[in-house]
């Protein structure tokens, strides 16, 4: 354990990450929650938050992972603890905002990046498969959105971000059907969610990254990666911390008129 569960030893981590590399400190006495961040795209929006000030919360059913994504945060001088949750288990899920906000005192942002891709094709995609992938990349995105309601209504603010992807605009190149439906679903859950929490000041946007450079990717030939990136108009793969700025642009207080939105990240691959 990296941190003791009290506000008294959280407030000497703040104070320390003063003295580490932070020097920008916009999401200062923010504590965000990122799925999936033990490495990839969510690892990137973890640091970047903590850079910027934010109390980051990393989940992840991975432990090793994550753990080494919080002690990257904790060297740069950032605060950062880790809460092991499955997102498919609304019980471990609602437990874990209750121990992050009796942790950190609040939780001001949600960024829903937990996801599972595969790239079969569909008649040889088996129903189990298509169940986890929806139950981890759009039933896991509803069940934390809903576990953090109750305190962004009674705080009257909050920011969720949810991860989708461009293949649930456009249904994909390489990824598998259930991939693409299961992304195509985040799209219409932050749309409906948007309108639903308007009114309690709550912002909830999307962010369709296209081919971004992850172990995922990683994991593809050589030949299927220079076919992917040939047909990118900007000539490479998106980066985690590409993904990573925009999510915290839509945290922001600049993105406070924005929800209900997409934002697309994808080197132009899809323009609308």
């Amino acid at each position: 354990m990296f941190f003791e569960n009290t506000k008294n030893n959280i407030v000497a981590l703040q104070n320390k990450s003063q003295k580490g590399k932070i020097n920008n400190m916009k999401f200062k006495n923010k504590t965000v929650i990122i799925t999936g961040a033990g490495q990839g795209i969510g690892a990137e929006i973890a640091k970047i938050f903590a850079s910027r000030g934010a109390n980051v919360a990393i989940n992840d059913i991975n432990r090793q992972t994550a753990n080494k994504t919080v002690e990257e945060i904790v060297a740069s001088g950032g605060i950062a603890k880790f809460f092991p949750a499955d997102v498919t288990n609304e019980q471990e899920i609602n437990n874990m905002i209750k121990n992050i906000i009796e942790t950190f005192g609040s939780l001001d942002i949600l960024v829903n990046n937990a996801g599972i891709m595969a790239t079969s094709k569909t008649d040889e995609l088996s129903v189990e498969n298509w169940d986890r992938t929806l139950a981890i990349n759009l039933k896991g995105t509803f069940i934390c959105c809903k576990a953090v309601l109750a305190e962004m209504k009674e705080k009257k603010s909050g920011k969720i971000i949810n991860i989708s992807s461009l293949a649930g605009e456009s249904g994909g190149i390489t990824v598998a059907v259930d991939y693409s439906a299961s992304k195509a679903g985040v799209l219409a859950l932050t749309k409906k969610l948007a309108l639903e929490v308007a009114g309690f000041n709550i912002n909830v946007n999307a962010i369709a990254p296209g081919t971004t450079q992850t172990p995922m990717i990683e994991a593809m030939s050589e030949e299927q990666r220079k076919t992917l990136s040939a047909k990118i108009p900007l000539q490479r793969f998106g980066l985690p911390k590409d993904i990573a700025y925009a999510a915290c642009f839509l945290a922001s207080e600049e993105a406070s008129f924005i929800t209900g939105a997409t934002l697309d990240v994808n080197g132009g691959l899809l323009m609308r």
